[in-house]
């Protein structure tokens, strides 16, 4: 089903919708790429100019772990199919403000190797016209400029290829000396799957806009006086699937930030989660770096379970440095766990967060 959304809000919300659904579905008419505010890897393309190939539109955001994990299919497919007439375009549509900025967005390209075209689509103009609802979302465009395929979330990747090699044939592609190897889905981790898939924490977001509609957070004073420093106390039970702020923070409409400068680590966020790998979106408030301790059950993470951006110091704590806004890789556990307790916390009052995103695969974020 596609329909546009009437506001940010829930844009964000149909992001937390877990869906692994394909749809070959009736064919439209492509709609144009339009109110792009800048490109990246490329000049200004249209899908006019691009009859004769096939095109593979790709909405996505930088911070969005969804999308991320997809990365490593669309390289493999442009790689191998762009001499035969694939074009790969990148519709850059942000989920959160700083993800408008255009360097972050280049930055971001150039961090995930990504060298296809990408278009910034700030004001989600080209969004809308494809009445496009979900991060990640794919529409795959025929010779003659006719949406043939639309997939929607993670997955079905031997299903995309096939549509993609189909389409390039009919377009007059030779793909003889190119055989298509199924690479299948990533692999969930073991202990997971022999769980018989298990609770999976869903996507945690505590800028109070959505932390209220998807009660994120359940603390009321964490919803009263926003955009100003409120004192938060957690309880001692923390229920599964909640964020709990302690301490004194500002919570504002897409995230809440430290809300003073403190010497021991005195201010803690915390939530109790189900998941292997735990990632999170954060930021800084002036841009200068700060750190953020981590903890597991009351425990710093070890070299066994720590994420790529986090750091073991001398005398065994852990920390993540936080130096641009983009989504960190926290968590990295040798298998899945139930009911976490996660706790972070800093001493700058620059320290802003976002959003968690949790995973289940064997590798990665």
């Amino acid at each position: 089903m596609k329909c546009s959304l009437s506001s940010p809000a829930k844009l964000a919300l149909a992001a937390l919708v877990a869906i692994i659904v394909s749809a070959a579905c009736t064919s439209f008419k492509a709609p144009e790429i339009t109110g792009i505010r800048a490109w990246i890897n490329s000049e200004p393309l249209t899908i006019e100019e691009l009859r004769g190939k096939v095109v593979l539109i790709d909405f996505w955001t930088y911070t969005c772990v969804n999308c991320i994990r997809t990365f490593p299919y669309l390289k493999q497919w442009n790689a191998q199919y762009s001499d035969d007439g694939l074009v790969i375009i990148g519709i850059h549509s942000p989920e959160f403000d700083f993800e408008k900025n255009y360097t972050n967005v280049l930055q971001a390209t150039k961090e995930n190797g990504i060298t296809w075209p990408v278009a910034q689509d700030n004001d989600f103009e080209t969004w809308s016209n494809y009445s496009n609802r979900f991060w990640p979302a794919k529409y795959l465009i025929d010779k003659d400029g006719i949406v043939r395929y639309t997939h929607f979330g993670e997955g079905a990747y031997d299903q995309t290829e096939e549509h993609i090699r189909e389409l390039l044939v009919d377009a007059g592609a030779d793909l003889l000396d190119s055989p298509f190897e199924r690479s299948g889905d990533q692999p969930l981790d073991p202990t997971y799957a022999q769980s018989r898939r298990g609770d999976v924490t869903r996507e945690l977001y505590t800028g109070y806009v959505l932390a209220e509609l998807g009660q994120y957070v359940r603390q009321s004073e964490f919803f009263k006086n926003v955009g100003t420093v409120v004192e938060l106390e957690a309880p001692d039970d923390l229920k599964s699937g909640i964020v709990y702020f302690d301490g004194s923070w500002v919570v504002g409409p897409e995230s809440t930030r430290h809300g003073r400068e403190t010497t021991e680590f005195e201010d803690t966020l915390s939530f109790v989660y189900s998941a292997r790998s735990l990632n999170a979106v954060l930021s800084s408030e002036s841009g200068d770096p700060y750190t953020a301790r981590i903890q597991l059950n009351g425990d710093p993470l070890t070299e066994e379970n720590k994420g790529q951006d986090i750091t073991i110091s001398d005398t065994g704590e852990s920390f993540l440095t936080v130096n641009e806004p983009r989504m960190y890789n926290v968590v990295e556990a040798p298998a899945y766990a139930k009911d976490v307790t996660f706790s972070m916390s800093s001493n700058s009052d620059d320290f802003g967060i976002f959003a968690f995103t949790f995973g289940v695969y064997q590798k990665g974020p």
